[in-house]
């Protein structure tokens, strides 16, 4: 087989939408330059018009290709020969679950174009580009609508179900800084909560509108806990709530019992309309613990393959749990 030349290569990954350039550089150096130069401008160009929005993936195996069509659920996909042991799929299974996969599992695998977040033209931090990315490549929000909250830039974000930022605002939250809450805080008076012990915990929750003591609707983060995302409270003069959101310094933000306040207009008209009807899930980014640790997640760039070596005879479809 004739080698492709290199520039040609990326000229014709760079006339592909769903394929991300630097990860197809990536793969050139690793999955064998002239391979890669076939998939690219050839087969992939053909499953890229039968599976428009689908993630394509790189897997080498040592099955032969009719075996690897014959096993579930590669029988459903598009799967591309490239060389007796390299394929291209389109798939719409998330990595993580790909990669649990038979015959997968025993396999390299290295993922073409990893799906995005889309957040507009907004500006943000590393931490909640990083999270949002993983939550649409893993699809963990079970295609619901999502929220992330960036504690150290006290900010919030709102996204549809695809991923796509539907809105976003500063957020006032709890005093003090730390990622746990108290056990039994839900059931405390507000009075008996120490300064200290006044978090806004970090971690993933599955949230819905609901109604709070007053009556007043707010988005129920952890009810046990007793956390909720809601209008901004004014009823104290001395806190200045109202100026701390406007504040341009994320500490100035740090002053609520753990809930997240956000401006009434924000929630009125993108929180609110977002989560009508619907269940959605809520991320909380740590202040102080590693953001894979709370959330098992991994970055989307990294292209590198990861090899799990699990029994044939463990073969089997494993699916996504389900949002606790």
């Amino acid at each position: 087989m004739k080698e492709i030349d290199k520039s040609n290569v990326l000229n014709c990954v760079e006339t592909l939408p769903s394929v991300t350039v630097i990860k197809a550089k990536q793969l050139a150096a690793k999955a064998r330059l002239f391979f890669l130069g076939l998939i690219l401008c050839g087969s992939v160009i053909g499953l890229a018009t039968a599976a428009e929005n689908s993630p394509f993936f790189v897997v080498a195996s040592d099955l032969p290709p009719t075996k690897l069509k014959q096993i579930t659920p590669f029988k459903t996909l598009n799967v591309s020969i490239i060389s007796p042991k390299f394929f291209v799929v389109a798939s719409d299974l998330s990595p993580t679950t790909l990669k649990q996969l038979s015959p997968v599992k025993t396999s390299n695998v290295s993922i073409i174009n990893p799906k995005r977040a889309n957040f507009k033209q907004e500006t943000v931090s590393e931490a909640s580009k990083y999270l949002a990315d993983w939550v649409v490549d893993s699809r963990d929000n079970q295609h619901l609508p999502f929220v992330i909250i960036d504690k150290k830039a006290a900010r919030v974000f709102v996204f549809n179900a695809e991923g796509k930022l539907i809105g976003s605002a500063p957020a006032l939250l709890g005093l003090a800084l730390g990622d746990y809450a108290i056990p039994e805080i839900g059931n405390m008076s507000l009075a008996n909560i120490k300064p200290e012990q006044r978090t806004t915990p970090a971690g993933r929750f599955v949230a819905n509108l609901g109604r709070n003591l007053h009556g007043k609707e707010v988005l129920w983060v952890d009810y046990t806990g007793a956390i909720s995302l809601h209008r901004v409270v004014t009823s104290s003069l001395k806190e200045r709530r109202l100026q701390r959101l406007e504040s341009t310094n994320p500490l100035e933000r740090r002053i609520s019992y753990g809930c997240i306040n956000v401006p009434v207009k924000f929630y009125d008209g993108v929180v609110s309309p977002t989560f009508t009807g619907t269940k959605g899930v809520v991320y909380v980014l740590p202040d102080t613990r590693l953001v894979q640790e709370v959330f098992g997640s991994y970055d989307v760039d990294d292209s590198s393959p990861k090899q799990t070596l699990i029994s044939q005879k463990d073969i089997q479809v494993k699916h996504l749990p389900q949002p606790r």
